[in-house]
């Protein structure tokens, strides 16, 4: 009795221990089974992607989507006043080539935008009071931030011209640009908020910033800046042309180069 109720037991353990075991195999089974198909399917929908890529359809290029500025308008006369600082010419793009206007676009979209980093507490120093510390550094003196400096800054640009000569600044001619130009950085022009000198020494600084940025950031277009000025950019060494006595021109490299390596 003892023998048959040891092999009833035992049956029944085998039992179960089989089913264990198959059932194990089927997931087993399954799981490789769904990573040959998911495989697959990955390899065929990779290979449709680069089939449309290859076939003509444009990627889109986040680099030169808008993040700050929300009317058009005002970005069209960035446009126009950054191509006045930096302008085309024989021996390369000028501003809207090299991406400068998206490059401030993005720096008044972040921390530098709304001064995250700067004290920012009363008391101003009067717009009227030109005597600072140290002019060199240009210090500003208002309660506005950067990105509304800006905004205000390009709007009463626009503004005076539609006033002098009945036409937007992004579509006067050159030299009536440069004219409203010229008066906001002598102070020719009311500004309220901010001294108009102020506003064009941020414009200025931030157009060549942008020319000659790294391209990680959203200017120097293909680093065509750097190419101009024969910059090598972020070279991981110059070990091998350090001893030389002319000068080597080198291909430049962007940190975005680095990205993934």
């Amino acid at each position: 009795m003892a023998g048959d109720k040891h092999s009833k037991d035992g049956g029944t353990h085998d039992e179960s221990r089989r089913k264990f075991i198959k059932n194990t195999g089927m997931v087993a089974g399954g799981v490789v089974g769904g990573s040959l198909l998911g495989g697959l399917f990955t390899s065929q929908l990779t290979e449709n992607q680069d089939t449309q890529t290859k076939s003509g359809h444009k990627e889109a290029n986040f680099q030169e989507a808008l993040q700050f500025f929300t009317r058009r308008d005002d970005f069209n006369v960035l446009q126009a006043a950054t191509e006045r600082i930096f302008p085309k010419n024989d021996h390369g793009p000028g501003a809207i080539g090299l991406g400068v206007p998206y490059y401030i676009d993005k720096q008044l979209a972040g921390l530098w935008g709304i001064n995250g980093r700067d004290y920012r507490h009363s008391p101003f120093m009067p717009q009227t009071q030109k005597e600072v510390p140290n002019p060199e550094l240009h210090p500003e003196q208002s309660a506005l931030n950067r990105g509304l400096i800006f905004i205000h800054g390009l709007r009463r640009m626009n503004e005076e011209s539609q006033k002098r000569f009945n036409q937007r600044f992004d579509e006067a001619e050159e030299d009536q640009q440069i004219e409203v130009m010229q008066d906001v950085e002598h102070d020719n022009v009311k500004m309220t908020g901010i001294a108009p000198s102020d506003f064009f020494f941020l414009l200025r600084q931030a157009t060549l910033e942008g020319a000659y940025s790294d391209p990680l950031y959203g200017g120097n277009k293909n680093m065509e800046g750097w190419k101009m000025k024969n910059f090598p950019g972020a070279q991981p060494s110059y070990a091998n042309v350090i001893e030389q006595d002319e000068f080597v021109q080198m291909e430049p490299i962007s940190l975005t180069d680095y990205q993934g390596n």
